[in-house]
């Protein structure tokens, strides 16, 4: 059974920002092929399955084969361990918008 992917794991392979390109281009549609990810990538067919190949390892893609055909779609449940770990910075975040909320007060009653 496959361990579900971890904050390194969804890191990792956001890191590269080819590989980010090619997740984004999936997550704007239902559905899409590896010709089509080519087509707009800029990379070669073979890049852009390997590309694919550590999107699905981290949990972010999942494939359906149709054919000849292997159409991709995202899996936003996928960037769970990315969302838990900034979750961790919200209270500091919600203080400094807070002292910035206070300061733009002062500044422009």
């Amino acid at each position: 059974m496959i361990q579900p992917a971890g904050i390194d794991d969804v890191m990792r392979a956001l890191a590269d920002p080819t590989r980010r390109a090619v997740f984004e281009r999936i997550a704007r549609s239902d559905e899409i092929t590896v010709a089509e990810l080519t087509r707009t990538s800029g990379v070669t067919q073979g890049a852009v399955s390997q590309h694919l190949k550590a999107l699905k390892r981290a949990g972010l893609v999942a494939e359906r084969p149709q054919g000849r055909n292997v159409f991709y779609r995202a899996k936003p449940e996928g960037l769970a361990p990315l969302f838990d770990w900034l979750s961790h910075y919200d209270a500091f975040w919600r203080e400094r918008f807070a002292n910035l909320r206070i300061l733009l007060k002062e500044i422009d009653p």
